[in-house]
């Protein structure tokens, strides 16, 4: 679509968008290993951190929008553990798609270790180069293959103390490959561990659904979940979820919920170090409340 202007290309890609989703509501829909397949090309291919929130790319090219996330990010973990009436715990850290490094250069200096795992090569160099120029921390990149994560748990043999997925799960296969995910970090947390990760909720609206075709027109609505789903999910892989962070939209997309989840002491039972037995609820923009106002990081 080279040449023509953005209004045009904006229709366009609409136009595309409508006609994808009433193929898939007919029943045409690609085999998940072919998504599998289509996704693993495209971010093994090329990119100069096209989708993968690299500093240097045109979208951070000005202002601190960069910044801006590692920073939320870490105020979100922080959050967790005071809500969890437990002391931050940043000793081994593990980012499933650590991309260019947002994430890495704000919670690394305080981290005893991070191990950043992507599936592009290109961006665990990135992530790499933006950790030494930001702390002494030591960063362990691990690259995996789109269609074998669990490769990741040959690499990672001890137990971390943070998960943190952002800005991944909406780009995954399908919901059900978010299942695969969610065991791998269940897996990797040593008892008590708290993890981080955010989803695209669906909201039962046509749009929002996952999307089962042409992965390359649109990565970023792959997959959704509704939320009440993705909780459930969360606790057949052996989590605790606690709460969760709704962000209706912010500067980079719309419809982010962030579960705070913890693994249990005990296997199966209840958490005694990070959990205080208290109700979580969800209130919109990112407010929480365990039956107290949540403090506020932003």
């Amino acid at each position: 679509m080279t040449g023509l202007t953005p209004s045009i290309q904006a229709a366009w890609r609409s136009a595309h968008g409508g006609l994808l989703r009433v193929l898939q509501s007919m029943g045409l829909r690609q085999p998940e290993a072919a998504i599998e397949s289509a996704s693993q090309r495209f971010w093994t291919e090329s990119h100069q951190g096209r989708g993968s929130h690299w500093r240097s790319t045109a979208r951070f090219a000005e202002g601190d929008l960069w910044t801006r996330i590692g920073v939320r990010h870490l105020g979100m973990l922080r959050r967790a553990a005071r809500l969890l009436d437990a002391e931050p715990a940043f000793g081994r850290v593990v980012e499933w798609g650590c991309g260019g490094g947002a994430n890495v250069v704000q919670i690394a200096p305080v981290a005893r270790e991070f191990i950043g795992v992507d599936v592009s090569s290109e961006s665990l160099r990135e992530c790499a180069r933006q950790v030494e120029a930001r702390c002494d921390t030591p960063f362990r990149p691990v690259l995996v293959d789109v269609r074998h994560p669990e490769a990741a748990l040959r690499d990672i043999t001890d137990r971390c103390d943070v998960f943190l997925c952002v800005y991944v799960f909406e780009l995954i296969p399908s919901p059900a490959y978010g299942e695969r995910i969610l065991h791998i970090a269940q897996q990797l947390l040593a008892p008590g561990g708290l993890a981080l990760v955010q989803i695209k909720y669906d909201t039962g609206a046509w749009r929002t659904r996952p999307r089962r075709l042409s992965y390359r027109f649109s990565p970023g609505n792959t997959t959704t979940y509704p939320i009440h789903a993705f909780w459930e999910l969360a606790v057949r892989c052996g989590f605790e979820p606690r709460y969760v962070e709704l962000v209706p939209e912010d500067e980079l997309d719309e419809r982010y919920a962030y579960f705070v989840m913890v693994k249990p002491d005990i296997p199966g039972g209840v958490m005694s170090s990070r959990s205080s037995g208290r109700d979580q609820v969800t209130r919109p923009n990112g407010a929480t409340s365990p039956t107290r106002s949540a403090p506020s990081d932003r």
